[in-house]
């Protein structure tokens, strides 16, 4: 069927862009939207913190987050059957909720949770070397340490393997007897210690002391993504990179990665990466003479772009001076008086700033192209060092001796960013048409706060002023169109221009005046090592002093230059919207652009989910605004459509017997016993050619060979007595006429189609869903699509 989509491990999609007519399914006008039907049971969870300088107060904004985070995931909030009551919590995910109230999802009782940083060295350069540093060059092993100077691990891990196990039920012993606590069961205690398991630990007391070990003393060459790419995804981690004549060559494998890799990723886990960064991504791509942009040995400065790069750098003959020049006319800058192609001076090549605006500032592009995490993420085949194609990672099964062989779709797994961008920009908007946390309106105009989801992100705004929120915050960099939000341009000078959104106006150096996203412009130093005017700066809870060699300090005493940076105390006197010299102490903090982030999470679409680094206030600690809260929320508010079940965001249109006119298929790896048993709400998919071509176009996915899928039933929609008691039985059991019921229905009591205590644990604007009862719900492993056809 016209644009079948492939689902979720137990997971289906839904036809729901608009109301659907009632017809028998065809392959016109087919609206297809994801849906999904919960059977995950276990989640891998590796958050990948950037670790250069800056990073501590970021580190503790999210260590304060961590008990949301964990609390979300593996305690779900209680849910009124009316709808109309607040939330409960209970204290532990094996305690039933209080009556009338139901989980937002089943509890997740298997959890995986590492952490790399975003340190891979300097890429074959001579540049963050591990003697000036040990965090320099992480290389995207786990850590569990509490001193980023260590070159261990010293924080308790699950059998020593650098990650976490989340596991109430202790079963995770591979020693020991299942069920019964054991020092080397997995963790079972959330905030405290408890008797629950056999060790002195908690998993929120010890993610946070992770977190924070992480530290801020890692290469400043940040390579956020790549490393997320090397320890997940890169079928031959290099060992070490050599360089042969004046190329970056990768060297042997990493038996570390792929150790750890096979331990943490298992291939029918929900996969979340949570990545925390206030730079933008620099992910060198090591081969060639790239390492060169990370080179800083002996006053090392890359060649001059040609002319056409500043003006066009999509311009074919945007090139760098050191490249070859055929076919492009003569461009005499080119030439330095050495008469070999010229360099850039130290003023226009500073060393700390090369990881932005490549091409038209260097006429080249260093880094791996955002299509290469994409496709990471999304496709089960994906390129080797020689460029073959060979098995993703993590839609493979790593440890076959085991007996989770079940193979993860790509709609299991998800990337969120909490980056460099004004939480005004990707708030949802008040009544009055204001960023705010507490009470913007969701599409559906309802009070909820929060940032916007992906849907949200990519409508129209400001009455159709801008396509999208992403033409604010990311513009085209396919085109090389900046940011229609100035605040959002990578520069060293200072820009101009207003947030569209707020109205907050950027203040120049030598202006009066303050704005509430980044303060105001500030004068780079000429001659210092670079640095970019900032996306946004939050208040720092404690201040700290920067003289001497405090280390990742922005306000250092600057030799015969001003600082008139906003991140630092005004002098005494003087005021923060006066323009002029500041003190050495620093009372904010900043965050760059996360242009290449931002890019990543639009391309991955619902998969994707961006947060601002920049917290709206660290002060009411209780409120839903405070820190990474909003960010965290966000995370859960997505993750739990897969983990809740199947609430829909659009009406489907029932006949006057309540059926909807959708087709539901079940995908699975069958080991050769292929059978559609009717017992079980199955059957044998009928050859009319509109179902046919469905099950051809389930067969032909990639998932599809990978998983080894032979065989597709049909489930099948209830009718009648059956179907009414799918509608309003409210139980786990639904029975009709004394017997069980197996099959789908659809509900929707916005129509007065169902019980709304059946769907009181979806969203608010989601309440509907189709409902699969009995031995019609997804058998583990397989994969389910829907399609519904509509005029």
């Amino acid at each position: 069927m016209a644009g079948l989509l492939v689902a979720g491990t137990g997971s289906a999609f839904g036809c729901l862009n608009r109301p659907i007519a009632t017809n028998e399914p065809r392959t016109t006008s087919t609206i297809v939207e994801r849906l999904t039907q919960s059977s995950v049971d276990k989640i891998d969870l590796l958050l990948a913190i950037d670790n250069s300088g800056s990073m501590a107060d970021k580190q503790d904004i999210l260590s304060t987050a961590i008990p949301d985070l964990v609390q979300g995931l593996v305690n779900p909030r209680c849910i009124h059957k009316s709808g109309t009551r607040p939330p409960e919590t209970v204290s532990s995910p094996n305690e039933d909720c209080p009556t009338d109230f139901k989980r937002e999802f089943e509890p997740v009782k298997d959890i995986h949770i590492g952490i790399i940083s975003s340190s891979l060295g300097g890429h074959g350069s001579g540049a963050c070397p591990e003697m000036t540093s040990a965090s320099n060059v992480d290389m995207a092993h786990l850590l569990a340490r509490t001193d980023e100077n260590s070159h261990v691990n010293d924080i308790p891990t699950y059998l020593n393997k650098g990650f976490l196990a989340w596991d109430p039920d202790q079963k995770r012993d591979e020693n020991g007897e299942p069920g019964r606590a054991d020092p080397e069961d997995g963790e079972a205690d959330i905030e405290s210690d408890s008797n629950a398991d056999l060790n002195d630990t908690s998993l929120v007391g010890q993610l946070r002391a992770m977190v924070k070990g992480t530290g801020q003393s890692g290469c400043g060459f940040e390579a956020q993504l790549e490393s997320v790419y090397r320890f997940l995804v890169d079928p031959e981690p290099y060992e070490r990179i050599e360089i042969q004549g004046d190329a970056a060559v990768p060297i042997g494998l990493d038996g570390t990665v792929i150790q750890q890799r096979e331990a943490f990723l298992r291939p029918s886990s929900l996969l979340a990466i949570i990545m925390l960064s206030d730079e933008n991504d620099c992910s060198i791509r090591e081969e060639g003479r790239n390492y060169l942009v990370a080179e800083t040995r002996n006053g090392f400065r890359l060649w001059r772009p040609r002319s056409e790069c500043a003006t066009d750098p999509g311009n074919k003959c945007c090139r760098s001076c050191s490249q070859n020049q055929d076919g492009c006319p003569v461009d005499e800058a080119c030439t330095g008086s050495d008469g070999f192609p010229a360099r850039l001076s130290a003023a226009e090549d500073p060393v700390n700033s090369r990881c932005w605006d490549q091409k038209r500032r260097f006429g080249f592009d260093f880094l791996y192209p955002i299509e290469r995490y994409r496709r990471a993420f999304t496709e089960a085949q994906i390129p080797n060092r020689q460029g073959d194609l060979v098995p993703n990672p993590i839609f493979s099964d790593l440890v076959t001796d085991d007996e989770d062989s079940i193979i993860r779709d790509p709609g299991l797994v998800f990337f969120a960013g909490i980056v460099g961008v004004p939480w005004q920009d990707i708030a949802r908007l008040n009544a009055a048409g204001e960023p705010d946390l507490l009470q913007g309106l969701n599409e559906d105009g309802e009070p909820v706060g929060g940032f916007k989801n992906a849907t949200e992100l990519g409508s129209p705004l400001l009455d159709n002023a801008f396509s999208s929120t992403w033409e604010l915050i990311l513009g085209d960099p396919a085109k090389y169109q900046a940011p229609k939000d100035p605040f959002m341009v990578e520069s060293t000078a200072p820009r101009s221009g207003s947030n569209p959104i707020t109205g907050d106006t950027i203040i120049q150096p030598d202006q009066t005046g303050w704005n509430t996203i980044n303060g105001r412009e500030y004068t780079i130093p000429q001659g210092s090592t670079g640095d970019l005017q900032y996306a946004c700066i939050f208040d720092l809870p404690q201040s700290k002093s920067c003289e001497g060699n405090a280390q990742s300090c922005d306000c250092r005493e600057l030799q015969g230059a001003p600082n008139d940076n906003p991140l630092c105390r005004p002098e005494a006197g003087s005021s923060q919207e006066a323009p002029g010299a500041r003190t050495t102490t620093q009372i904010k903090a900043k965050a760059y652009p996360g242009l290449r982030e931002l890019q990543l999470i639009r391309e991955l679409g619902p998969q994707g989910i961006v947060g601002s680094v920049c917290p709206a206030q660290l002060e009411r600690t209780n409120d839903a605004d405070y820190g990474y809260r909003p960010a965290i929320g966000a995370i859960i508010d997505r993750l739990k459509t897969v983990l809740g079940g199947q609430c829909l965001p659009r009406t489907l249109t029932p006949d006057d017997q309540k059926q909807v006119s959708c087709l539901i298929l079940e995908a699975r790896n069958s080991q050769g016993q292929c059978g559609c048993d009717p017992a079980t709400g199955r059957a044998a998919v009928p050859p009319d050619a509109t179902r046919f071509a469905a099950v051809e176009e389930v067969l032909a996915l990639d998932i599809a060979k990978v998983s080894g899928w032979d065989c597709v039933c049909e489930i099948q929609q209830l009718k009648e007595g059956a179907a009414e008691a799918c509608r309003t039985n409210v139980n786990d059991n639904v029975e009709a006429d004394g017997q069980p019921v197996h099959g789908w229905c659809y509900v929707d009591p916005s129509i007065k189609v169902g019980d709304p205590a059946i769907v009181a644990d979806c969203p608010s604007t989601e309440r509907r869903k189709i409902r699969f009862t009995g031995k019609g719900e997804a058998q583990q492993g397989s994969t389910l699509f829907i399609t519904c056809s509509g005029e």
